[in-house]
């Protein structure tokens, strides 16, 4: 392989590792709520995202802006997701790709996350304005 294809092919590797690492710094950096309604959409995102890796990338680093300027403006997570956060989350998907089926207990998984994000008491139906 000669070096310029050596060079671009090692680029395209590390590029969106590098990408990867710097969403995650920012996931880390939000408050508890909003870092776990987050990791949430971000798992069930996982059966949507696109082969190409930039697109992969960009979708996360448009979730995590979504969620710090959420996080600056003081939004609850319902705000951010609504009521459904399957919704959401396949809407948001929608606006990067074509592909993906999320399985039913992927969808229920979403569902609790962001149900415990958002600090919903478990089976009152009211919410915890303290987290």
């Amino acid at each position: 392989m000669p070096e310029d294809e050596k060079t671009g092919f090692i680029a395209k590797m590390i590029g969106p590792k590098k990408r990867w690492r710097a969403y995650k710094a920012r996931v880390k950096e939000l408050p508890e709520d909003h870092r776990t309604a987050v990791e949430a959409v971000e798992r069930y995102l996982m059966h949507f995202v696109p082969i190409d890796a930039d697109s992969n990338a960009s979708t996360f680093e448009d979730l995590v802006d979504l969620f710090e300027q959420a996080a600056a403006n003081g939004t609850p997570i319902r705000e951010i997701v609504g009521e459904d956060p399957v919704e959401f989350a396949e809407v948001f998907a929608q606006n990067y790709t074509e592909g993906g089926y999320a399985p039913a207990r992927a969808r229920k998984r979403l569902a609790d996350d962001i149900e415990r994000a958002a600090g919903i008491a478990a089976g009152t139906g009211t919410q915890d304005e303290s987290v």
